[in-house]
Order: structure tokens, then sequence, then C-alpha cells
């Protein structure tokens, strides 16, 4: 029995942006996420009268710190901290990417329902990051709310560029011609 191009099922894809071209556009997302996301943390760092490399030592820090209970030495510190956050936002962008690329129902939001829809997948995916920072650095409870509060604040903007991003990609992608194939 010959198969056409009639007898398969067709897919319906309100959304002409294929799952790779998304995934793309999700890296980028949390690249320029994360970059905008650090320079407005910088600024705030520097009006609180801190570093402006805070976040990455405590990233850093944190990682030693579970390194070392795994037995792996690692010298922690800003370095650290900043290849790691953004292999995290490159992570999570790709991740929310692929997501809205296979789901039909995220694929059906609004840009703004998307921004805010990348919004709270960043906001609760970092949660056991920053949880486990505060156990791992031992934090006192003023400083762990500090630290919560300031990452939320980041995460907003970090969310708020990925969910542009992707969305806006997404619907540029439905002005396209349909693909064969």
């Amino acid at each position: 029995m010959r198969v056409t191009s009639h007898d398969r099922p067709r897919v319906d894809r309100p959304m002409n942006a294929s799952a790779g071209s998304s995934v793309i556009a999700g890296l980028i997302g949390g690249l320029l996420g994360t970059v905008v996301m650090d320079l407005f943390g910088a600024g705030l760092f520097v009006a609180m009268g801190a570093p402006a490399t805070l976040s990455f030592a405590v990233i850093g820090d944190a990682a030693a710190g579970f390194g070392a209970l795994l037995g792996i030495a690692l010298a922690g510190g800003a370095p650290l901290g900043v290849l790691l956050h953004y292999l995290i936002g490159l992570g999570l962008g790709a991740i929310f990417g692929a997501a809205v690329s296979q789901f039909a129902p995220l694929r059906a939001l609004s840009t703004w329902r998307g921004v805010g829809l990348a919004v709270l997948f960043v906001e609760v995916m970092s949660q056991p990051l920053l949880a486990a920072a505060a156990l791992l650095l031992h934090m006192t409870a003023a400083e762990a709310a500090q630290w919560f509060g300031i990452s939320f604040v980041m995460h907003l903007v970090y969310g708020l560029v990925l969910g542009l991003i992707v969305y806006r990609y997404r619907r540029r992608g439905a002005a396209l011609p349909p693909t064969q194939g």
C-alpha cells in the first residue's frame, strides 16, 4: 500500500515556526534576557552600595559549596557564577522555546500572555536554585529574604525579555506562508 501526502495526518500549527527555530529563539531570548537582567542587577547592587558582581559571587560560592558536598573542589566566586548564570539562562531559554513550540495552547497565547507565561516559568524554575544557594551559604532569614526579593525582580526582567523575544518571533513566523513537509 502506497502512502500519499493525502493519507498522512495533517498537523495544524497555528504558528509556522519549527521546533528547532523556536529553541533558537529561546536561546537568543535566554541570552539577551540574562544580559539585560545582569545589567539591571549590577545597577541595583551598585545603588545598594554592594559590588556589581554580587549575584555572580553568590552563585559561584553556592556552586562551590555544592561541589564540596560531592567531594569536588571548585574555586567559587564571580567567575564560576558568571559561567553558570549564563549556562542556566541559555538552558531555561531553550526549554521555554521548546515548550512553546510543542504545546498548541502555549503557541496560541497572545504576546503579552506569553510574556506573562515566561515570567511565571522563570520565577518557578529558579526557586530550587535560589533555595539551594540560601541553604548552602547558610544565609540568615534576613539575607535569604533579600536574596529571594532581589532575585525575583531580576528574574522578572529576564522573563520579560525572554517572553518578548520568543513570542515576537512566533508572531513573525505566523505571518510566513506555510512550509511543505
